[in-house]
């Protein structure tokens, strides 16, 4: 998930009464799911699925309206907090669990999950990210996670190894810069959270630490500080100017690797249609993105998207069908056909594997260790308040050094989590 782009409050206002007494059989459902950078493919997707909903169910028709990942935070607070105008169902990044949860949003369907027959397919973590208190609150839509998209024109052009360490992955990026001056050498982005949470992580940093089910920041501490160092090392004329680089989010880097301005990008598993749709297609490839030492794997974030059904719902039979109908094993299979999304269920994703080989770089960084942020209801406003960018952005503006800039965002985030109950 990218971050969102809107400051929220430390605790949004409960909406744990908002449950509708109602069980409508027909009408019209509304759903909100994610724009992506190349939305055609999903949109296909959906729109079959809907269409087998809707045959199976008369009376019942849908409306499916795509959103922007950056202002989620907006527009699904306020559907929260107005049940008359807001949908059915919506996709949400698995960060936003806890925090919607907390705000009362999404409807309980521990019971509807527990009786779907495809639901025990479902990958263990996968099935964690809808999962609160013990009780499920949508279903699994994806896994994403991320590595390193390189031109392989560019690396045989410029005789290039493909980087084996965090060291040589940013001494690459800034040769590719050197010799050809139009390119990002490594798209990066201020915005870019879960791009720059990797370097965190090789270099033994984490977002916080967790003791007795509190959270408390761990982003200024020695080992964050050095991830941080590293990762703004790439902002500059040398790289991935400032100016334009600054504030850019995951979005932005992709299309950027995409439409031929930068010879490396951390892209996700997700990130595959919209690269294949680009003018860098035939002349790419993609590696788990390196750790510090050679032979390590960075760690990456463990991401992805869920669906699940508002307490708010009118409608809640109809909604918790077509939710399952959009997180199927079958509507999955073709979303990573179409999108490159990785599958909840782990037979779906076998059969993937077997079928598409360049998922393997993303399956081997699953396999090597990939990480989450802090389970608290915190995160959203942590997230949605910028923090981290603003950290970042700080660093690589020259307004504050790393310790000064880490500082501050553990306060930040430390006020968060003090607010969050």
């Amino acid at each position: 998930m990218l971050v969102a782009g809107l400051t929220a409050t430390a605790c949004a206002p409960q909406t744990s009464d908002s449950g509708s007494d109602k069980d409508e059989k027909t009408g019209t459902l509304r759903v909100w799911l994610f724009q992506e950078v190349n939305n055609k493919p999903k949109q296909e997707v959906v729109d079959r699925a809907v269409a087998d909903f809707k045959k199976a169910n008369d009376g019942a028709d849908v409306k499916v309206e795509y959103i922007p990942v950056e202002t989620r935070a907006e527009k699904i607070k306020a559907a929260f907090n107005d049940p008359k105008s807001a949908p059915d169902i919506i996709e949400y990044g698995n960060t936003d669990t806890a925090g919607y949860v907390k705000d009362g949003g999404l409807a309980d369907i521990t019971k509807e999950f527990g009786e779907w027959t495809e639901s025990k397919d479902t990958d263990p973590t996968a099935r964690e990210s809808v999962t609160v208190d013990g009780k499920v609150y949508g279903a699994p839509y994806f896994v994403g996670v991320r590595a390193l998209y390189y031109r392989t024109d560019i690396f045989k052009d410029l005789g290039l190894d493909v980087p084996k360490t965090q060291a040589e992955l940013i001494s690459t990026a800034k040769k590719i810069r050197a010799e050809k001056p139009e390119l990002y050498g490594l798209a990066v982005g201020g915005a870019y959270t879960y791009g720059a949470m990797p370097f965190l992580w090789s270099h033994d940093g984490n977002i916080a630490t967790e003791s007795g089910g509190t959270y408390r920041s761990a982003i200024d501490s020695a080992a964050a500080q050095k991830g941080i160092k590293a990762y703004t090392s790439l902002f500059g004329d040398d790289n991935c100017p400032a100016s334009k680089c600054a504030g850019m989010g995951g979005n932005d880097t992709v299309t950027a690797f995409a439409s031929g301005k930068a010879g490396m990008a951390i892209g996700g598993d997700f990130s595959h249609a919209a690269v294949e749709a680009g003018k860098v297609k035939g002349n790419y490839a993609v590696v788990p993105l390196p750790g510090v030492k050679e032979g390590d794997i960075a760690p990456a974030f463990a991401g992805g998207n869920n669906v699940g059904v508002l307490k708010s719902t009118p409608r809640r039979t109809l909604a918790v069908e077509l939710m399952k109908e959009l997180a199927d094993k079958k509507t999955q299979g073709e979303l990573f056909d179409a999108m490159g999304f990785l599958p909840t269920y782990t037979d779906v994703r076998e059969d993937a594997a077997k079928n598409k080989p360049f998922i393997k770089p993303f399956i081997d960084t699953l396999a090597s260790g990939a990480k989450f942020v802090p389970a608290s209801p915190a995160w959203g406003q942590i997230d949605a308040s910028l923090v981290l960018p603003t950290m970042f952005q700080e660093v690589v503006s020259g307004r504050k050094d790393v310790a000064a800039a880490a500082k501050d965002a553990a306060k930040k985030m430390d006020d968060a989590f003090g607010t969050a109950g």
